[in-house]
């Protein structure tokens, strides 16, 4: 599915590479680690920025935990999405990450925009 998403990113003509974030978590001990996080896209066009994470799926609460994190890991403004192998119409959490099904980020290019 990433590389699905990736050339569909490129075919629209957005400069494509991959992040990385750091992200401070305390464990049971209470104890602070540094945790690195990957985000799976990061695309570039112009002016515009957008951070894309692929999820095959974000049924289970730890998963959709795991997705999240590197995208809430950044403290900027750039656009989040996570693009999962779903049918669910399009829709904003309340944490400002966009979630988009991949045949409705497949068909309409505008919805990067939403």
């Amino acid at each position: 599915m990433e590389n699905v998403i990736y050339n569909e990113l490129i075919i629209r003509g957005y400069s494509v590479d991959v992040g990385v974030v750091e992200i401070y978590e305390k464990d049971e001990t209470d104890t602070r680690h540094k945790v690195t996080c990957e985000i799976d896209f990061v695309v570039n066009k112009g002016a515009k920025k957008y951070y894309i994470q692929s999820a095959l799926s974000m049924s289970d609460p730890k998963k959709a935990k795991t997705e999240l994190r590197p995208l809430l890991g950044t403290k900027d403004f750039f656009k989040k999405i996570v693009v999962s192998k779903s049918s669910m119409k399009p829709w904003t959490d309340e944490n400002g990450i966009v979630h988009l099904g991949l045949y409705d980020f497949l068909l309409d290019e505008n919805l990067i925009y939403m």
